[in-house]
């Protein structure tokens, strides 16, 4: 803890990622932080009941990358002694358009850990410091106001064994990090309050993952090999290196049309990716374990920013305030741009004043709340209000998408976007726009799928097994 202390108790309603950055945060300035999660947490570096989803593809992007290393310094060392594996984002190979990108030198860090590795690594960190408590296997009952109902000042918990019934913790703060299920809206309106308003964009998402043991020739020395789903090629794969010794492929479908989780309704699927490559590597590799599926029917942003009025003493942040389409992989690093806005703010002095912090967010979501909205406006299929504005931004990302398979200063420009360092604007700045219009002044034509391209040539028996 600083010396310049907030307050005496603040207590994070959640133990994932977004949870354990706030209590990270909060123990500068917190003479006491607890974190109060349903499951076991500490040491478990793998799926657990209250995060299923983890075990599929997720990724820290280069803005989340570097506020980690600020907040833990060494980290991608420490991960690296634990044969953890990083590389520079351009040296994977990304596909869209069923057309592989431009390697580049973008200097954009990217760690292959699976996010409960990284979760674990993390956490570990923050329960080690002296003056925070982790509250494992107990349910979040309900907040606690103050007899006006201006302030939370606790919340309501419970041991899941039952043995010591119902507790409350008082607390000069509580964050709310419980994911897209948290109840504060529920609890705002039993206090009076309005609900946030919510965006919702309908995706029916649904990953399917599998893993396989790591061998030398799965992957060909490349770090990861992700065919991302287009409107052409709906279908799409994240494929690539996690931890020391897997391989993790995580199967994307949208609108309904799910990976399969029986053996050969699942490698047909891999088989329909617009490249052969994740196919040829898995024919021959040994899985780990059955395939599981994580459904997502919607992207939802609650507008806490736009609310008259909140009670003081409550913050909330992570997933509970957006939930991002994972396609996008910008969970993890926007809780981590919503940690350091926290962080911020407490260094300004007094208690942290909610209008202020969710107008602060809000602007941190914006942006790659755009990039993932626009871009699943692009699937003809997904039901929303195309703008003038979604349109052409729409059309002139077909172009640069295909000017970075040509050029790598372009492909460099649209992973830092991806990454969230750089706003969307940037991709429309004149050196830019003229290296997209040099590749792309029309439109271009989806690329063909490689099960096409061999059709149309004749040869159609390969990989039919």
């Amino acid at each position: 803890m600083t010396n310049n202390q907030t307050g005496k108790r603040a207590v994070v309603l959640g133990g994932s990622m977004a949870g354990i950055l706030a209590a990270r945060v909060l123990a500068e300035s917190y003479a006491e932080v607890l974190v109060v999660d349903r499951d076991e947490v500490l040491g478990v570096d793998r799926p657990r009941r209250g995060a299923p989803h983890t075990i599929h593809a997720h990724a820290l992007h280069a803005r989340g990358h570097l506020i980690l290393e600020e907040l833990f310094p060494g980290l991608t060392d420490g991960l690296a002694a634990a044969g953890v594996p990083s590389c520079d984002l351009g040296e994977m190979h990304w596909y869209l358009n069923a057309r592989r990108l431009k390697p580049a030198r973008t200097g954009l860090i990217s760690v292959l850990a699976p996010r409960p590795m990284l979760e674990e690594h993390v956490r570990r960190q923050v329960a080690a410091l002296p003056n925070v408590t982790f509250r494992e296997r107990h349910d979040i009952r309900e907040l606690v106001p103050s007899r006006d109902r201006t302030r939370v000042t606790g919340v309501k918990i419970e041991a899941r064994d039952g043995g010591a019934g119902e507790e409350t913790l008082t607390a000069d703060l509580v964050v709310d990090t419980t994911g897209r299920g948290s109840r504060t809206p529920a609890w705002l309106e039993k206090f009076g309050y309005r609900r946030p308003d919510e965006d919702r964009v309908k995706i029916g998402l649904a990953y399917t993952t599998r893993q396989y043991e790591l061998t030398d020739g799965i992957l060909g020395g490349v770090p990861s090999i992700n065919p991302i789903a287009s409107p052409a090629h709906p279908r799409g794969a994240f494929f690539g290196r996690s931890g020391p010794d897997l391989v993790n492929l995580s199967l994307t479908g949208i609108l309904g049309d799910h990976p399969p989780t029986d053996e050969a309704g699942f490698l047909e699927f891999v088989r329909s990716l617009p490249i052969p490559d994740v196919y040829d590597a898995i024919i021959g590799a040994k899985p780990v374990n059955d395939p599981v599926t994580f459904r997502f029917p919607a992207s939802v942003r609650r507008r806490y920013e736009l609310l008259p009025a909140f009670p003081d003493g409550l913050l909330v942040l992570g997933d509970a305030v957006c939930s991002f389409n994972p396609v996008y992989g910008q969970g993890m690093t926007v809780a981590a741009m919503e940690a350091a806005a926290l962080r911020r703010q407490l260094r300004r002095g007094g208690s942290p004043r909610p209008a202020e912090f969710f107008t602060e967010i809000g602007r941190i979501i914006d942006m790659p709340w755009e990039v993932s909205v626009n871009g699943d406006l692009d699937f003809p299929g997904v039901e929303g209000h195309r703008s003038i504005k979604v349109k052409v931004g729409n059309a002139y990302m077909a172009r640069l998408q295909y000017a970075a398979t040509k050029d790598p200063k372009v492909t460099e420009g649209f992973m830092r976007v991806a990454g969230l360092l750089d706003p969307p604007q940037a991709l429309m700045r004149p050196r830019m726009l003229a290296r997209v219009l040099r590749h792309a002044v029309r439109r271009p034509a989806p690329g063909k799928s490689w099960l096409e391209r061999e059709q149309s040539s004749g040869v159609t028996a390969r990989h039919l097994g």
